[in-house]
């Protein structure tokens, strides 16, 4: 844990008293989104202090020419930025002349931020005394509309204390942005047009390269005494901003109001040149519900998504607020409605990684999204990839591969790979497996074979001829070896035989026969038609089946456990607990050629295997794999800790088991790796999520069941989730002595816990002794 600022509260994030120096950081932890747009927790007033200011859209992106020393075959042309989009929530404000800006203002008093989770909206309030002796109180409260995505709402209440003032309002719009992160500081936007009528303004503007068109929108209104004050204010342009200004004076005491409506239309849902009129029709939407009602309606909203994503947690608030934030930042940032995007693992929330797509999504975000919304939005997931495919099969052409074989990529907007560090780009191949594990794992706990047939037998396909055209037949070793990788531990770079990359080798190609085999006996017309798209020969898959059936795996007899790679008892073996804590974080303290030679572990390698394919190793495999593998692990992934806490809990190691899911539930709130201000680690997020459900919950799908092995950490009284399995709800109740379950509907089911059949009847509790 690295910092400490934020209250314990069940249903809100609440930080009191202003520090220049966590600013940074509460831009990240308090930003908002609503699936299409999002955005840091700026200050809407003018602020001179360091800050990092970032506004995004889902979706736009710039190709930045890659930045390297040497250029080598293969490397990719760019790295996708995520874009920092034109600023609308900006509020100039000035007092009797001089602007409010907390930076350099004489004292802050009763400074509060709150973001409240259950509702979705952000306030931030404070009384601030100015350079001039002037004291004004501010309450500024902002959200993004779930129910008009495109829209954005803040009002900016400023009450005059111990004087009379004259307030000027000055609302604008700026495309004049940068990124804070840019490989060659070009010039991202071109503003095409700025136009203003009455109180509304416009800014179009498309991307450079990519030409991604947008209008970036706002409508204001001033309130005083209950009425709205002029209608046409005073303007301002410059060549890449548009500026309105309202003016009133207020007596000592009193109130006036700014309130402002804003967003985006983009070319992706509108045609370019009706941009301006989309945005018209967006504001015409909110303006006839106004701020009131429209909140009002996020509420409902947000009432709508905890009904089915909650999990409740008694007897801990700081467990509580850790697991309630991650499920509202990943509601935040995907809500699947739309196929063409996806889950990037900083979301709305910074621009560091780049990219909207990771093989996070297919490893941990789509448990989550499978448990507690329809199982379409798990399916467009799976559709992205799919319609990816055509891009996957020219990324591998790009490295050598041939016959359609295809890598899919380690980071991506629109299929290509968009990485440009080589050692994740060339060789952290491991992220196919992953999408091939999401397939499977999809018809496993939703019974929806469609897909299969339909998509996604052509991406497995695809996949396995990758791994065969990967593997060499190493005559010393007689089997299939896998060189010059990187798994899920980037902390070991092009090394031989990495576990886990080897074992998902074997595994996908494997699991393409299979299903090569059932398509062709049941759906016999797909069957057909994807022979005849891929030229798929029996000659072929049987040398598939050869290297399946051949592949190496480094063991250790001594210690009775696979290795992660060839080298790594060449290592010196010295555990993390006899790491002093000043080297701690080793990516911030130690170099690079440093890390790569230590034996310490960024994530969950050998074991995020056995996690991904448990029911093929024995508890006492487990138990010897863990106990050797995480005393090295340092946890510097925010992947890490989740997989751990879930490990543990199947061990019944409940205390570490707790240890590990307060790490990953607080990864950013306490920010553990020191780097929050960068963002939040968005797709992490999903696997606190599944250390409950799956770690404490101990829910699998066994034998087409479902199957629960529940525990408790002893700090709890209860806690309690939902899952939405194959159309059936379930509420699960767990204390420290039963386990209650409930199901909505009609139809009764059959679960297991702790290997016993139980019987559910729908709208009657069951419990069972724990």
């Amino acid at each position: 844990m690295n910092q400490d600022y934020i209250k314990p509260n069940d249903w809100s994030i609440i930080e009191e008293g202003f520090d220049k120096e966590r600013v940074k950081s509460s831009e990240s932890l308090f930003s908002i989104g609503n699936g299409a747009m999002g955005q840091r927790a700026n200050f809407e007033e003018k602020y001179t202090g360091h800050t990092f200011q970032g506004s995004y859209i889902a979706g736009v992106y710039y190709p930045d020419k890659t930045r390297v020393g040497w250029w080598k075959n293969g490397y990719p042309e760019y790295f996708a930025k995520v874009l920092n989009a034109p600023n609308w929530i900006g509020i100039d404000v000035l007092v009797n002349g001089v602007s409010l800006d907390l930076n350099t203002c004489k004292s802050v008093a009763g400074y509060k931020r709150e973001l409240n989770m259950k509702e979705g909206w952000y306030q931030r309030s404070f009384k601030a005394t100015l350079p001039n002796d002037i004291v004004v109180k501010v309450k500024a409260t902002r959200f993004l509309s779930l129910d008009i995505n495109e829209i954005g709402a803040i009002q900016y209440e400023l009450t005059s204390v111990g004087s009379d003032a004259e307030i000027i309002f000055e609302p604008y719009l700026d495309s004049g942005i940068t990124n804070e992160d840019s490989n060659w500081d070009d010039k991202f936007w071109n503003t095409t047009a700025i136009s203003s009528e009455m109180n509304q303004a416009f800014i179009e503007a498309h991307t450079m390269k990519t030409n991604f068109a947008t209008c970036t929108f706002m409508q204001s209104q001033l309130l005083y005494k209950g009425e709205v004050g002029v209608q046409k204010p005073a303007e301002t342009r410059t060549e890449f901003l548009i500026k309105h200004s309202y003016s009133q004076k207020v007596k000592n005491g009193e109130t006036v109001t700014l309130q402002k409506f804003g967003g985006y239309t983009v070319d992706q849902n509108h045609k370019a040149s009706a941009l301006v009129a989309a945005a018209k029709t967006a504001l015409k939407k909110a303006s006839s519900l106004g701020f009131d009602s429209l909140l009002e309606k996020q509420k409902l909203a947000w009432a709508k998504i905890w009904e089915m994503s909650d999990i409740t947690i008694a007897g801990d608030v700081k467990a509580q607020q850790g697991i309630r934030f991650n499920i509202f930042q990943l509601n935040q940032t995907y809500l699947g409605t739309d196929s063409r995007l996806n889950i990037g693992p900083k979301g709305f929330t910074g621009e560091k990684y780049g990219g909207s797509t990771y093989w996070d999504t297919e490893a941990y975000c789509i448990p989550f999204y499978m448990a507690t919304k329809e199982q379409k939005v798990a399916r467009n997931l799976l559709e992205y990839r799919y319609n990816h495919l055509e891009k996957a099969i020219e990324n591998a052409q790009k490295l050598g591969f041939s016959n359609g074989a295809a890598l899919y990529p380690m980071v991506t907007m629109n299929g290509e790979e968009c990485h440009n560090e080589w050692e994740i780009t060339f060789e952290e191949i491991h992220r196919n497996g992953a999408i091939a594990f999401a397939i499977y794992n999809y018809y496993r706990y939703t019974g929806d074979y469609t897909y299969i047939p339909e998509m996604g037998l052509e991406v497995l396909i695809g996949i396995a001829r990758f791994w065969h055209q990967r593997a060499t037949f190493s005559t010393q070793k007689e089997s299939y070896v896998i060189l010059g990788v990187t798994g899920p531990n980037e902390y070991e770079n092009n090394v031989n035989n990495n576990w886990y990359t080897n074992y998902l080798a074997k595994w996908c190609i494997s699991y393409a026969l299979e299903q090569l085999e059932k398509v062709k006996d049941g759906y016999s017309e797909d069957y057909h038609r994807i022979i005849g798209i891929t030229k798929l020969s029996e000659n072929e898959t049987e040398k598939w089946g050869e290297v399946a059936n051949n592949m190496y795996f480094p063991f250790s007899k001594e210690h009775d456990i696979f290795l992660q790679q060839d080298g790594f008892l060449d290592k010196e073996l010295i555990t993390v607990a006899n790491l002093p804590k000043s080297q701690r974080p080793i990516n911030q303290k130690w170099s690079w050629d440093r890390i790569l030679r230590s034996p310490y572990i960024k994530q969950a390698d050998t074991l995020q295997g056995f996690y991904l394919f448990e029911d093929q190793f024995s508890l006492e495999s487990l138990e010897k794999h863990f106990d050797f593998y995480e005393p090295f692990t340092v946890h510097e992934s925010s992947l890490s800790p989740c997989v751990h806490s879930i490990q543990a809990a199947k061990l019944n190691r409940m205390e570490q088991a707790y240890t590990f899911y307060l790490r990953t539930s607080r990864l950013d709130l306490d920010d553990y790796n020191k780097e929050v201000e960068e963002g939040l680690h968005i797709t992490s997020m999903a696997g606190t999520w599944m250390s409950i459900v799956e770690g404490f919950g101990g829910m699998r799908v066994v034998e087409d069941k479902l199957s629960f092995i529940p525990r408790i950490p002893e700090q709890w009284e209860t806690y309690s989730f939902k899952i939405n399995f194959r159309k059936r709800i379930l509420k699960v109740t767990v204390s420290q002595k039963e386990t209650k379950f409930q199901l909505e509907g009609t139809e009764e089911t059959s679960i297991r816990v702790h290997g016993k059949r139980v019987v559910i009847t729908p709208n009657k509790e069951t419990v069972v002794s724990n």
